[in-house]
């Protein structure tokens, strides 16, 4: 079996927290070792805990999230950080990037995002970026083919890479557009070849015109 990923949870909304615990635990390759409503406790976990990543809110009680990422650079630990936030202030991702944050998503984005955010950076090959955080809370031009979300088990990357894709754009076209490392937009590619049962790149680019995303 491979090596899941074992993740801590900091958030001080019970629910939320409740929520991504119950998303990522869904996920084969993940383990979701503790969830914790402050950052005083979240601190204390990762002391004992051998964890490798933490999912921070930003605003929690006493210790908030950027002390958690000055903690953890100040102690130089080995462990990946994810922020979780509401703010798509450009200084406040700064604040972070300058911490060493890993990745920077918004709480409003598609689960589907943290979910591949947290593979890219386990894998090293997440890019940090204030226009891709900004494109995580624009409205969802997607939202009109949820059929093929459900049906298919499409992602809304997987369908925005798929509209690409049938616009003739090359992988690193693509990836300079999204912001993407090229390694992950072969890994989509490979998704989408098996999602919808293509074996070619001509059967690819005609699922996705006859799907309207021409």
């Amino acid at each position: 079996m491979a090596t899941k990923t074992r993740i801590i949870i900091a958030d001080d909304h019970k629910l939320f927290a409740a929520g991504i615990e119950n998303l990522l635990s869904r996920e084969e390759d993940f383990e979701v070792e503790g969830v914790y409503h402050n950052g005083k406790e979240a601190l204390e976990a990762l002391e004992k805990a051998k964890a490798d990543l933490i999912i921070t809110d930003m605003n929690m009680p006493g210790i908030n999230g950027l002390d958690i990422l000055q903690h953890i650079k100040k102690r130089r630990w080995k462990i990946k950080t994810i922020v979780l936030s509401m703010y798509d202030e450009e200084d406040i991702f700064q604040k972070c990037i300058r911490q060493g944050v890993d990745a920077y998503v918004l709480k409003n984005a598609d689960p589907d995002e943290l979910i591949f955010t947290i593979r890219e950076v386990m894998e090293d090959r997440y890019i940090a970026n204030f226009e891709k955080v900004l494109k995580q809370a624009e409205e969802d031009e997607f939202d009109q083919y949820d059929h093929f979300k459900t049906a298919l088990k499409l992602s809304k990357r997987e369908l925005e890479i798929l509209k690409w894709i049938a616009q003739g754009k090359s992988n690193k076209e693509i990836a300079d557009g999204l912001h993407l490392s090229i390694f992950t937009v072969e890994t989509h590619r490979k998704n989408l070849h098996r999602k919808l049962e293509v074996s070619s790149m001509a059967e690819l680019v005609k699922k996705a015109l006859d799907m309207g995303l021409g």
